[in-house]
């Protein structure tokens, strides 16, 4: 029966796939061998190209012995085996289980080919841990809606075919075969939440309700389903609140969304500008750091690896940002000149060289600059004022300077009148080219509410 069934699933499953090759993730376990096996039975797997991986975390003291064992049994199959080796550098805010495994999938995603496949052996016993984990965590819709049976990874997929069968059928399927595998003592081990689970929690669960695994594989559809139709309202909602920039959002649009949508929104922004997202709690002090300040605020919500800040009517998400040293200065004839702190490169287009050279600096405060285009002298302050820039964007304007310290041009912006005569002569251009941020703090003054301390 489990033969039949097993095999049955893994055709339909199939079927669903384009013609690109799969991939096995083989760790030599139950779960992985019988998938290996089942697909290695499977002309159409085969035809498409079927190979497998093994990733070695090199924390067992037997991981070698495991690299041998996989080798010779897909080598039995007559299956392609490229065993990986990792080294797991516990990560920041993550347990030595969830670092091994970012580090198993960065090594995995590496090797797939463009479009390829990789077949995971996750069964409904582990959808069922999934969503209590998920729960204990306080996920919303998508969290809860657990792994699914496909989905991007790099280049290609990653493919879970076996999610509508118990553990059961795949022992059973093993023990048909008389396939041997490797037992992982870590899979023993109580104080890792998952094992946690799976040897305390589930068993007591199923004793009293045993159709709780059906009905929670069941209810993780459910929010499967809810979980897609509000990424796909997210996405439009999005597109009709972007600012100018992919980096803005007009944030009162963004807080009047309802709440099922609010946070989708952030986070579908935050991932396309590949920035961290927040914990639930930093989303939810954002929301109000953002909504309470008053109109003459400029509120800075930051978490590891991003801050979000509030300048008129848009919201700005970027890396966190440091000011330039106060002292820093450089001369500059033409010639490419990178600036500090990964801010870019200025020079003269073309090519164009100067007799004498400039002097560039950051801002210092109270500089000044008759516009070329006519008109008064004007302060710095109140062009960026009239011209919108942000204020943690001014400070890292490269301003280009004559022997005397008169200002000629700010960044590729504005000019004077004597830097428009300057570069008119020599038929020219301050060119620019930006880069990205730094990580640290900016110092703008800014109303700044820093989460990352202890939620990191």
């Amino acid at each position: 029966m489990a033969l039949t069934r097993l095999r049955e699933v893994l055709d339909a499953a199939l079927e669903t796939l384009g013609p690109a090759p799969v991939l096995v993730a083989f760790s030599g376990g139950l779960d992985s061998t019988v998938l290996l096996h089942a697909l290695a039975q499977s002309q159409a797997a085969r035809a498409r190209g079927l190979r497998a991986v093994h990733v070695d975390h090199g924390l067992q003291e037997d991981s070698a012995d495991w690299t041998r064992h996989c080798s010779a049994f897909a080598a039995a199959l007559g299956i392609e085996l490229v065993p990986l080796r990792v080294n797991v550098s516990r990560m920041r805010g993550l347990g030595l289980e969830a670092s091994a495994r970012r580090a198993r999938y960065g090594a995995i995603e590496s090797l797939l080919a463009p479009g390829e496949t990789v077949a995971l052996a996750h069964h409904r016993d582990d959808q069922t841990e999934t969503v209590l984990l998920k729960l204990l965590r306080g996920a919303g819709p998508e969290g809860m809606g657990a792994m699914r049976p496909l989905r991007r990874l790099g280049r290609g997929f990653a493919w879970r075919p076996l999610l509508s069968l118990p553990r059961a059928a795949l022992r059973e399927y093993a023990d048909q075969f008389q396939l041997q595998w490797i037992q992982d003592p870590s899979n023993a081990d109580p104080a890792i939440d998952r094992n946690f689970v799976r040897l305390q929690i589930l068993p007591r669960i199923t004793r009293r309700w045993p159709e709780a695994e059906t009905s929670i594989a069941q209810s993780a559809a459910w929010a499967r389903a809810a979980a897609e139709f509000i990424d796909g309202e997210a996405e439009q909602a999005l597109a009709r609140m972007q600012g100018p920039e992919p980096s803005t959002l007009r944030f009162r649009e963004w807080l009047a969304l309802p709440a099922a949508l609010r946070d989708p929104v952030l986070r579908r922004w935050l991932r396309a500008l590949d920035l961290p997202e927040p914990t639930h709690f930093q989303a939810t002090e954002l929301v109000r750091q953002i909504g309470e300040a008053g109109e003459d605020r400029q509120p800075c919500v930051r978490w590891p690896g991003t801050e979000v800040r509030r300048y008129r009517d848009l919201l700005y998400a970027l890396s966190p940002l440091q000011l330039p040293p106060f002292d820093w200065s450089a001369a500059f004839d033409g010639a490419e000149l990178v600036l500090p702190l990964d801010l870019g490169t200025l020079r003269l287009f073309g090519g164009a060289r100067l007799e004498r050279p400039l002097h560039v600096r950051f801002r210092r405060g109270g500089e000044s600059l008759r516009l070329a285009t006519g008109g008064h002298t004007r302060e710095l302050r109140d062009l960026f004022q009239e011209n919108a820039i942000p204020p943690w964007q001014r400070g890292r304007l490269p301003l280009l300077l004559d022997g005397e310290d008169n200002l000629l041009a700010v960044a590729d912006l504005w000019l004077s009148e004597a830097g428009a005569r300057l570069f008119g002569l020599l038929g020219t251009r301050v060119e620019w080219r930006r880069r990205g941020g730094v990580r640290e703090e900016d110092g703008t003054g800014a109303d700044t509410i820093d989460l990352g301390v202890a939620l990191s």
